[in-house]
This record gives structure tokens, sequence and C-alpha cells, in this order.
């Protein structure tokens, strides 16, 4: 893992969407396309509103998302396939070749069967994510699942995913806060040939220096993210505050 440290989210925005710009490059020079996953959330804003504007072909792009919540339509404000659409697809100056959403509205089995045959049968090449305040990654929340094969699994929302998702604004009281989602896996993530994880905000600080420095363990899955030799974490000042030793 390589650490990088801006001065302010503005900043680490930029510094993680030029990284992935290039490595997208690097890799559509290689083979002529590239395979992508896009994460959500506060923590994403900045960076997806860099990467837009990063010189890639998009139209030899193919695009997936980490997660939805189960039951979600996109007509909801907090709906991340709804969130996608309007920060990054509309934004593009033309249309990736192919942006697969997950649509959890209906049986959730059935779509992480759907969408696992899918990605597949387009190996990841780079991976934009981020860390949950409770140290999860996409919707794995401690202690995580590091073992499955399973691109895509259903999963339990804890109390303390869900008091983010409150917290940041994305519904009206905690209670409307969905308790399940479909999830891509650890494993599916860490099969990414480059990670891009921005993460931004005092509030993150904690969990960012356990996954850095304390156990390698399920009750802290940002921790795996040191098994995976082409990530790259991009904090700024707030988040970066709990760190003992800085690159």
């Amino acid at each position: 893992m390589r650490i990088d440290i801006s001065p302010t989210k503005q900043e680490l925005g930029r510094r993680a969407a030029a990284a992935g710009g290039e490595l997208i490059r690097a890799f559509l020079m290689h083979s002529g396309k590239a395979n992508v996953i896009l994460a959500t959330g506060a923590s994403q804003f900045e960076m997806l509103g860099e990467l837009i504007k990063q010189p890639v072909d998009w139209s030899k792009v193919t695009c997936f998302h980490l997660d939805e919540y189960v039951g979600m339509p996109m007509s909801h404000p907090a709906s991340f396939r709804k969130y996608l659409k309007e920060r990054f697809l509309d934004q593009l100056s033309a249309p990736p070749a192919a942006f697969h959403f997950l649509n959890a509205e209906g049986d959730p089995k059935a779509e992480c069967q759907r969408l696992g045959d899918i990605i597949k049968k387009h190996p990841i090449d780079v991976a934009f994510i981020g860390i949950g305040e409770n140290g999860h990654l996409a919707f794995n929340d401690p202690p995580a699942d590091f073992d499955t094969r399973e691109p895509y699994i259903t999963v339990e929302l804890d109390d303390a995913c869900r008091r983010q998702q409150f917290g940041e604004g994305w519904f009206p009281t905690f209670d409307a806060v969905p308790k399940q989602a479909i999830s891509m896996s650890i494993r599916q993530i860490l099969a990414s040939s480059a990670i891009i994880c921005s993460v931004p905000d005092a509030r993150k600080a904690e969990a960012v220096g356990k996954a850095v420095e304390g156990p390698l363990t399920p009750r802290l899955p940002a921790s795996i993210l040191r098994n995976h030799p082409q990530t790259k974490l991009f904090l700024d000042e707030p988040a970066a505050a709990k760190l003992t030793w800085r690159p």
C-alpha cells in the first residue's frame, strides 16, 4: 500500500483522479479496453468530479459499481444508481462501452448471480473505492467475509454503517436506512489489478489509522488492502490524523 496525503479534500480528489486516469489510459494502450469499479458516497464527490475531466476514451471502458441497498428504487435520493448516473455517467462527453448498474429492487440472489456472471467476463483493471467509518469496504461491514469467492453477495448492514448513511444526509431518519444491501465481495475488490482508495474527512481518521497500522482482521475490513500490491490510499490531512507514520 502506498499513501498520498493532500492538504485538502479537493486536492485529494484531483490527485486520486489523476492517478486513476493514468492507470486507465495505460490499460487502454495495452489492451484497447479497460474495466473499472466506481464507488459512491460523500467521500467520492471530489474524486469523481475530477475523474470525469480526465482525458480517457470512456467509449472503451466498461464500468461496474460496488453496492446498492436492497429494495432501493433509482428514484430515491440515496440510490447509488442515481448517484452514479447523475454524478458520473451523465457528465461524460461520450458514454462508456457499458455501465452495469446493480439493480437490487427485485430478487437480491438473482441479481448477485446476474452481475456476478458479467463481471467474471470483465477482469477489473482499476477499482475506485473508499473506506467507511466502521472500516468497511463497499458494504462489507465487520466482521467481513474474506473468504467467499462470489463476486456479489447480500449483506446485513450494521448500526455503525447505517448511522454513517444517516449522518451523511441520505435519509430523513436512522430508521429509514435499509438494513440490507447487495455488495461486491472483498475477494472481488482485491481481484482488481489496481486500487485507488479515496478517504477524506476527520470522521474516517480512526478507521484509516487502524486499517493502515492495526491488525489485519475481518473486524476492520479495510485492513485487507495492505495485502494488495497495487493499492494507493489517498487521504486528506484530517483523515490522516491518527497515523503514527507518514510517507
